[in-house]
């Protein structure tokens, strides 16, 4: 059997393609800094002394990582739309990633806010640091360091997950190859095309936090462990 493929035919529809993946990049961003949020949100709330936020945000991480991205999708879609609240595919989209990557985020600042010793803690108490002081400085910065490689990764991860919101509308980079393989019986092509973008897209992404840990880790950057 001859296979006869046919790039310039799909090449055709660039204009769509970049379309899509600037529109994939926007979503990865955007939930990127909110689940970011978040999920340092859910992680402080891990370690609350109060027992209701410590539950809550124990029940949060633990639905969201034990249900698939695409249901956590359908259920803002058509829940927000069942209470009257009609959002457009793009912001549905933005916000059920940043509830998804924030309780993978919560798990991960988790692990970076137990390596913290707690003499060092201690140590900063003694100094008669302020509770803010001792949380950002000592806490929080050096905690966000030991664990950049696995939020960098995830960070990533969320946006090739992205493609999934393709099933609500969201003329992500999937969106657009389904439309283009419908209309030029070129699946092959075509998936072959994203396949490369997504690559593309999630290179630039690395190198995007490469330096960003650069400018936020200097002590990293003068060890050459930026990642």
């Amino acid at each position: 059997m001859n296979i006869e493929l046919d790039f310039p035919a799909v090449l055709e529809r660039w204009p769509n393609f970049l379309g899509g993946a600037i529109l994939t990049l926007e979503l990865a961003f955007l939930a990127t800094v909110s689940g970011a949020l978040l999920g340092t949100l859910a992680a402080v709330g891990r370690g609350a002394h109060s027992r209701l936020i410590t539950r809550i945000c124990k029940v949060y991480v633990e639905a969201i990582r034990n249900t698939p991205l695409l249901v956590q999708i359908f259920l803002v879609y058509f829940g927000l739309a069942s209470i009257g609240l009609k959002l457009s595919a793009f912001t549905v989209a933005v916000v059920a990633l940043t509830i998804n990557v924030g309780a993978y985020t919560a798990e991960i600042m988790r692990a970076g806010f137990e390596a913290i010793p707690r003499g060092q803690i201690e140590a900063a108490e003694g100094l008669a640091l302020s509770r803010f002081q001792i949380y950002w400085h000592i806490i929080l910065l050096p905690a966000v360091e030991k664990v950049y490689p696995a939020l960098t990764s995830q960070f990533v991860l969320l946006m090739l997950a992205s493609s999934v919101c393709s099933q609500i509308s969201a003329e992500e980079l999937t969106a657009v190859a389904n439309y283009v393989q419908s209309d030029t019986y070129r699946a092959f092509e075509t998936y072959i095309i994203v396949a490369v973008l997504y690559i593309l897209l999630s290179l630039v992404m690395r190198a995007g936090f490469w330096g960003l840990g650069l400018v936020l880790f200097p002590r990293r950057r003068r060890l050459g462990t930026a990642l």
